[in-house]
């Protein structure tokens, strides 16, 4: 291998107003080796990515391409430089064939020269072939299935014979042997001798790739080596599971007495032609408290969504015996199901209070006094921010108020999906505080999707993993923490 890197960054930094997306990253990529980059979201991978192909322009550092500092250029000049881009998310033209698209990356970018060269129709074939899309080359974007829309990303990419690939999710939306066929094809560029830099959420599938893993979090680099050293690398451990796994002991009950209240059985969902669950099954009894973990991209929000009404999914969910299929989100939320969701969606020009009331206003105004007056027992700073704006609240505190207003509507199934991201330690020990209180307190069930496994273990009575769009484990805590915990990070990357 020659010691020469193709890709060599230094320094990189960006900041987006006050905030710093990327801060002093560095890192070389040699010919015929493939770097993977992991973080949870908002680590900054994907900002990484647009710097080094110049779609942003980074504050400080290099970014060298052969040896040619190309920080700064405008993208069409990073890639006639050498670099190509498999972007995650397709927008293709719907009007030219598959072939076609891969034609227009091999037609030539200069003005002086407009004719395409004999040769590209036969390139194009070529290259069409070797990515898996020779049956499909005549077709068009519309008629074809998920993974080939990938794959076409793909053959754009190749076409213009980068020195270094940039792949953004490859595995994002695909089955386990969609992805065992593109992992094929991204150790072939390795084979070419090119330099891969590769970016997912799969822990699994990029570990198997990988000569080399740099993981990130919040912008700053956390550790670098190889997959089995990064994974086991306890910062890397604490920001992908929170630290040290805890099980809170938990009154004995007779679990299986107790009536299913949410059964979701079989349940699929595509987002176009991108499968995000597939054939999910989840129980909950009422009066639980059940975790659904996973790393992000699994499927937990789509999980939830499902649940909520708010995409279209096949199989069923069934609630107090009910059957959901068809019912509208507003209706679903009625019956007692209310979702908190990552994105909080409070009214950022309304006050706490306006928030809540808001939150609780079918109720009597008696009932809804009194849910305001146990909410600020539960929550006790937002009493004293009653009459702040939310879009004026510390992350933490907006994050305690989602999930008041949800309560206030006095659910019987409470969805709380990624409460504690991008939030501070102590605020997490505020919240896990509030969540013991709800479970001690009070009858409600709560359905809890986190990548934070020390946070959504403590508090849980069973456990569902969810990889890869399906549930790859379910169990008790005690469980989880004698057959999961220890290993979660290696057990998912092995």
């Amino acid at each position: 291998m020659n010691d020469t890197p193709l890709l060599s960054v230094r320094g990189l930094t960006k900041r987006f107003g006050g905030l710093v997306a990327v801060k002093d990253i560095g890192f070389d990529i040699r010919a015929g080796e493939i770097l993977g980059l992991i973080g949870p979201n908002g680590s900054g991978k994907s900002t990484v990515m647009k710097l080094i192909m110049g779609i942003e322009r980074p504050n400080a550092g290099s970014i060298a391409v052969d040896g040619v500092d190309v920080a700064g250029w405008a993208p069409h000049r990073i890639a006639r430089a050498g670099v190509g881009i498999v972007f995650q998310h397709s927008r293709p033209l719907h009007r030219q064939t598959v072939l076609e698209h891969i034609k227009l990356a091999l037609l030539p970018d200069s003005l002086v020269k407009l004719a395409a060269d004999p040769h590209v129709d036969r390139r194009a074939r070529e290259i069409a072939v070797r990515i898996g899309l020779g049956a499909v080359m005549h077709r068009h974007p519309a008629t074809l299935p998920f993974a080939d829309l990938r794959r076409m990303e793909m053959a754009k990419a190749v076409a213009r014979d980068p020195k270094v690939v940039l792949v953004d999710e490859p595995f994002a939306g695909l089955t386990v042997a969609e992805s065992e066929a593109f992992s094929h094809l991204i150790r072939s560029f390795r084979a070419e001798g090119r330099a891969v830099l590769l970016v997912d959420h799969n822990v699994k599938s990029l570990a198997a790739l990988a000569d080399r893993v740099l993981a990130m979090y919040l912008g700053e680099h956390i550790a670098e080596g190889t997959a089995d050293d990064v994974m086991r690398n306890e910062t890397v451990r604490r920001v992908y599971l929170g630290g040290a796994l805890e099980v809170r002991e938990r009154p004995t009950v007779a679990a299986d007495a107790k009536p299913v209240i949410l059964d979701v059985s079989g349940v699929g969902v595509l987002y176009d032609k991108a499968c995000a669950l597939d054939k999910v099954s989840v129980q909950v009894r009422e009066g639980e408290f059940v975790s659904v973990v996973g790393l992000n991209g699994a499927g937990k929000t789509t999980l939830f969504n499902a649940i909520s009404g708010l995409v279209r999914y096949t199989g069923t969910i069934r609630f107090n015996g009910h059957d959901l299929q068809g019912m509208s989100g507003g209706a679903i939320a009625r019956a007692g199901i209310v979702q908190c969701p990552e994105t909080r969606e409070l009214f950022g020009d309304m006050t706490v209070r306006e928030n809540l009331e808001l939150g609780g206003h079918r109720l009597a105004t008696n009932v809804r006094a009194d849910q305001l007056a146990w909410l600020f027992d539960l929550f006790p700073i937002l009493r004293t921010r009653q009459s702040q704006t939310a879009r004026t609240l510390s992350g933490g505190e907006q994050q305690m108020l989602a999930i008041a207003r949800a309560l206030m509507t006095q659910p019987k199934l409470l969805i709380l999906d990624e409460p504690t991201l991008g939030l501070a330690p102590v605020i997490l020990e505020q919240l896990s505080k509030a969540l013991g209180k709800l479970q001690d307190t009070t009858p409600i069930t709560v359905l809890l999707g986190e990548q934070n496994v020390r946070f959504a273990l403590p508090h849980a009575d069973r456990v569902y993993v969810l990889e890869h769009a399906c549930i790859a484990w379910e169990g008790s805590a005690p469980q989880f923490e004698r057959e999961m915990g220890r290993g979660f990070l290696e057990t998912v990357s092995a």
